[in-house]
């Protein structure tokens, strides 16, 4: 993004020993007041979290993205099947869902998109008989065909490796 960012801190700090009025005994029997240092390695949470969202711009890496897969059905008649890959890939770790939701399929891909999901699988009748999926990528590729199963070997191992391609 261009510019740097603070983020690991180490501190010592003085004043809230003191106000803590904490103390301990040193070997000569003298009470002393410690010093404090406080550790940050990575920062607050909330900075951190800041940081990645300002840096991918939302588009995080597959193993990074709050919803890694989210499966379309073409027309309610598909959510059965659209559902149980949603389970399937749930079951296999991945962070998966189903829009079931009555909007339009491309309302639905539009809203994958504005969430920046990695990866939107559309299904269908073909789909459905087949087996497969309609694979279409956050960055605008897209496979049709693709075997289920080729895609679940292919999501669980992006994440697994921690890979920033999609």
């Amino acid at each position: 993004i261009g510019r740097e960012f603070t983020l690991a801190t180490n501190q010592v700090d003085f004043a809230q020993p003191s106000r803590f009025d904490l103390r301990y005994t040193t070997s000569e029997g003298k009470e002393e007041t410690p010093l404090c240092i406080h550790r940050a390695p990575l920062s607050t949470h909330e900075r951190m979290i800041g940081f990645l969202i300002e840096h991918y711009a939302g588009a995080f890496p597959v193993w990074l993205a709050p919803q890694q897969a989210r499966v379309i059905p073409i027309t309610s008649e598909h959510n059965d099947y659209a559902t149980r890959l949603a389970l399937e890939l749930e079951a296999a770790g991945v962070r998966a869902g189903a829009d079931l939701s009555a909007e339009r399929m491309n309302a639905k891909i539009r809203d994958a998109q504005l969430m920046k999901v990695p990866y939107m699988l559309v299904v269908g009748d073909q789909e459905m008989a087949d087996n497969t999926v309609a694979l279409r990528k956050r960055d605008g590729s897209r496979v049709n065909g693709m075997h289920f199963g080729a895609f679940m070997e292919f999501v669980t191992q992006q994440i697994a490796d921690r890979s920033s391609v999609l």
